[in-house]
């Protein structure tokens, strides 16, 4: 039993399936990848989290708080180039454990990728709706509380617009890749338009006294804060499940991965600084649309209408690489036998895992449209966090079983930088809600029962040793 939980894939049977009929299309290129990881790495930190984060938990140090995620992410996203350029093979950290830690590692790691991409889905979406919302509010239309809201907030019976943006990015990923690269481009370039937009016009209505106090929750609330804004940074772990379509990805991933994410840091820290330049930080517990709600008060109507229809696009592209990553996890998963194959079935013409694309789609839509954001945003982060602390132990582990495999892109000073990565995603996990890990125990534990019960018996790794074992009898 040990001996076949643990059993491991080798990197050349990866590549090989990979590269076969039923591995996926080589298409994004060096730009096309790098926006989508500044897509999804700017859009909910900024247009949501920001405002949360200041009211409830670290106040202006709010911008510590994105400095202290941002090098945890950095230290984590080397350690992801490594693997990435190593085994450009869809699925990310599932894929990764598989080759290091054996099949019970990964489908653990797996299992906890498909809550956080879920969990994503989700949450975006609800905020999705709110900037639909305060777009409408804007023009003086103020939609149904029943059918904008979730079961128990204010009035609420269903949030149909997060539902409705769902499914409209869910037909967009099974057109295709590329398709849904473009379009990302697109939106992506409206929504750091924006961004710019208000940090011009917020900079000269900065009230220095807002700052005052700083740490209005204590030094504990800004490591609080970095555990809940962590959820922003999530887009260099969505760009390595592109791995398997991306063209040349031993330089196009290290790239993508290391640039949007400096990129999105120096953002967040800047947007964080004006926005609670602004307003004091206990105002942003009136609204999930902070950056809307900020220049509303000072009086800048058109410029709110702008950046909500900028937000609006900015949160639509968070959306997309966050169901697409979802999805190409889901497959690869599938594609080893631990899920059924149906979940691994590429489309004839689009050339997309289709089963996988509806399925997962329409669990997050349905997340998103009965339970309320703040439930949703604290769970993703635990998924996250976990994912992070096994890719940066996993790099430690095949250093040291398999020094001599190529690797295009180094991660620098190991076992240093990985250490360093485990030690900050683990002092963030115990500045999670209780709850919140609670939860996280439960989920992992109904994966490990349908790990039991069906995955074990199904992997294709078994499936092939059984085989063997036939033709040596």
């Amino acid at each position: 039993m040990k001996r076949k939980i643990f059993r491991k894939k080798s990197i050349e049977e990866l590549l090989e399936v990979s590269s076969g009929e039923k591995g996926l299309n080589r298409v994004l290129g060096p730009i096309g990848l790098l926006m989508m990881g500044i897509g999804t790495i700017i859009g909910a930190g900024i247009f949501i989290l920001t405002g949360i984060a200041s009211a409830y938990y670290a106040g202006p140090a709010i911008i510590i708080s994105f400095l202290i995620s941002g090098i945890a992410c950095l230290f984590t996203a080397l350690c992801y180039a490594e693997f990435a350029t190593m085994i450009p093979v869809a699925g990310s950290v599932y894929t990764y454990s598989y080759v290091t830690l054996g099949e019970i590692w990964a489908w653990i790691i797996g299992w906890d990728l498909v809550l956080e991409y879920l969990v994503i889905v989700a949450a975006v979406a609800i905020g999705w709706s709110n900037y639909f919302v305060e777009i409408f509010s804007s023009v003086g239309i103020n939609l149904p509380s029943a059918l904008v809201n979730p079961p128990g907030i204010e009035g609420g019976i269903i949030n149909l617009p997060a539902v409705f943006i769902v499914f409209l990015i869910m037909s967009l990923l099974i057109i295709g890749v590329r398709e849904s690269s473009r379009f990302n481009t697109v939106i992506v370039l409206i929504k750091l338009s924006v961004i710019l937009l208000f940090i011009a016009i917020g900079i000269y209505h900065i009230n220095p006294s807002n700052y005052n106090p700083f740490f209005p929750y204590g030094f504990i609330g800004v490591f609080k804060g970095a555990a809940i804004i962590f959820f922003a940074y999530i887009g260099f772990d969505a760009l390595t499940t592109a791995a398997e379509e991306v063209k040349n990805p031993q330089r196009t991933l290290p790239i993508a991965i290391i640039g949007s994410l400096v990129i999105s840091s120096i953002l967040y820290i800047v947007v964080a600084a004006v926005l609670n330049g602004i307003l004091p930080y206990s105002t942003f517990k009136e609204t999930a649309a902070p950056i809307a709600f900020a220049l509303q008060n000072i009086g800048i109507d058109w410029a709110s209408t702008v950046i909500s229809i900028g937000a609006l696009c900015g949160i639509t592209s968070v959306l997309l690489v966050g169901l697409f990553g979802q999805t190409r996890v889901f497959f690869a998963i599938a594609r080893d036998g631990l899920l059924p194959e149906i979940f691994a079935k590429i489309h004839g013409k689009y050339n997309t895992p289709v089963t996988g694309i509806a399925v997962i789609g329409s669990i997050g839509a349905a997340i998103a449209a009965f339970i309320p954001i703040s439930d949703v945003v604290q769970l993703v982060n635990i998924g996250t966090l976990a994912a992070f602390i096994i890719v940066s132990f996993a790099v430690i582990i095949l250093r040291k079983t398999q020094p001599n495999i190529l690797r295009p892109f180094k991660t620098p000073l190991v076992p240093l930088i990985p250490a360093i990565a485990i030690i900050f995603c683990v002092l963030l996990v115990i500045e999670l809600p209780a709850i919140t890990q609670l939860r996280f125990i439960i989920w992992l534990a109904i994966g490990l029962v349908i790990y039991y019960f069906y995955g074990r018996h199904k992997s294709n790794l078994n499936k092939n040793n059984i085989t063997k074992t036939k033709r040596l009898k």
